[in-house]
């Protein structure tokens, strides 16, 4: 093969922008080929971020009305506990943070997936002799939400489906389609405090299948799985050898008739990746630290989704490493009275919201067990001059400034979600304003004139 030769043209005297063609074989230059480009811009948009497609969003955003003037905003759409200052996380968690910022022992890079002793603080948190942990088996990422992504994307491919809840967080969905992964959609049962239709669940598995998400306890259903539901889950995904991602981020934020099981601690034959974090259960969602429990007693994972998983991490280089060095205080300082306290408030309001809504005509609410929110249907039959869920909402907020998630945002219509942790004071006044707009708006069905009359 000929080598590459490198001529110069000479001119006598240096170019004003020197002239060097690279003739290769004898093939026509390199910037001759860059010369018979168009000289046109060509800016285009990834297929990811075409394909990236939040509903939540693409539903409120367009909402195109307005809060009634006469009336303050009622926002009980946002899944955000902070946002009314009525809970506020615990002081020894703020006392741990300043702590680690005075130290200035955590103002550069840590590992990707974390520094080893703050691994080793999460995995003693959640270490038991059901599914026993170790620092090796655990990842720190920037949220549980890139808990999800990264888990999703050491185990699909494109092409590939998953399995999400319907209702479900939109997240999911989400992350799903913008990496080319397939969705489908498995039924959560109202009549059956949102249990799993697992006859419907194992219907859609085909060899496509790599990942079943299970999220327990729930958005947007707030319910919460006893353990011989969890049981039946988990014979479904061994008999299909299907691993699990178990969303996890409201663990342990249940109320005091229930009790939360970690799906691992359950099973030893099926392989689990836990996503969790502090968003929720400590207050804090913007500090953005969640983590990856990987629970493979029987090595089916093996090394490969390790490594994957490791190897995902370093594009973003970690979570916040302040946060992180504050993390064995906040695990182990952190008083039992603090989640209490917020449990305990979480409840009465879930109660008080569930016990007015009951008894407004047209509505059909769902008790919740723990999580942050309540599922309400609509006897869409009752309500004719709304089409759907949207309407409904929509109208509410133009009328009584109380805004509500359309349950279209979770796949699933004619309900809406109720986030549950506003003041006492404005629970109730959003309640009362909801038995206010029914009423207003309220038509007996066709042959139904006698259950009116009562």
């Amino acid at each position: 093969m000929d080598p590459y030769v490198i001529q110069m043209q000479d001119h006598g005297s240096l170019p004003s922008v020197l002239d060097v063609h690279v003739n290769i074989t004898g093939r026509s230059s390199v910037l001759g080929k860059l010369k018979s480009r168009k000289a046109r811009w060509s800016v285009r948009p990834s297929d990811m971020s075409n394909k990236t497609f939040n509903p939540i969003r693409a539903i409120v955003d367009n909402m195109k009305v307005k809060p009634n003037p006469n009336k303050t905003m009622i926002a009980l759409s946002i899944g955000d506990p902070t946002v009314f200052g009525n809970l506020l996380t615990d002081p020894e968690v703020t006392q741990a943070m300043k702590d680690a910022l005075d130290s200035g022992k955590f103002n550069g890079y840590a590992p990707s997936i974390g520094y080893l002793s703050s691994r080793e603080e999460v995995a003693s948190y959640y270490h038991c002799p059901e599914a026993p942990l170790e620092a090796k088996d655990v990842i720190l990422t920037s949220g549980c939400s890139q808990a999800i992504e990264l888990c999703l994307a050491v185990l699909a491919n494109p092409g590939q489906n998953i399995l999400v809840p319907r209702p479900g967080f939109s997240l999911y969905r989400t992350l799903a389609e913008s990496m080319g992964i397939e969705v489908k959609l498995y039924n959560l049962l109202p009549e059956k405090n949102w249990e799993i239709d697992l006859k419907q669940l194992e219907s859609l598995i085909d060899e496509k299948t790599v990942c079943l998400i299970v999220n327990n306890p729930s958005n947007p259903c707030g319910s919460v799985f006893s353990r011989r539901h969890l049981q039946k889950i988990l014979a479904v995904a061994a008999r299909q050898c299907v691993p699990i991602l178990a969303d996890e981020i409201y663990g342990d934020m249940v109320f005091s008739d229930s009790k939360f099981e970690p799906l691992a601690t359950l099973s030893s034959n099926v392989p689990i990746l836990s996503c969790g974090g502090l968003a929720k259960r400590w207050l804090v969602p913007g500090w953005r630290m969640g983590w990856i429990l990987i629970h493979d007693r029987r090595d089916i994972f093996g090394n490969e989704i390790r490594d994957g998983l490791t190897k995902l991490s370093q594009r973003i280089l970690g979570p916040c490493t302040l946060v992180q060095g504050a993390l064995k205080s906040i695990l182990c300082r952190t008083p039992q009275e603090f989640y209490h306290n917020t449990l305990s408030f979480l409840k009465s309001n879930a109660d008080l919201c569930y016990g007015a809504l009951v008894a407004i005509p047209g509505l059909r609410p769902i008790r919740p067990s723990g999580a942050m929110y309540l599922m309400v249907g609509i006897e869409m039959e009752h309500f004719p001059e709304f089409e759907n869920d949207v309407e409904f909402t929509e109208r509410l907020v133009a009328e009584q400034s109380v805004h509500c998630l359309p349950a279209t945002c979770f796949e699933y219509p004619n309900f809406f979600r109720v986030v549950i942790t506003v003041p006492e004071v404005m629970m109730l006044e959003a309640c009362s304003r909801i038995q206010e707009f029914c009423e207003q708006h309220y038509h007996c069905a066709e042959g139904s004139q006698e259950e009116c009359d009562k």
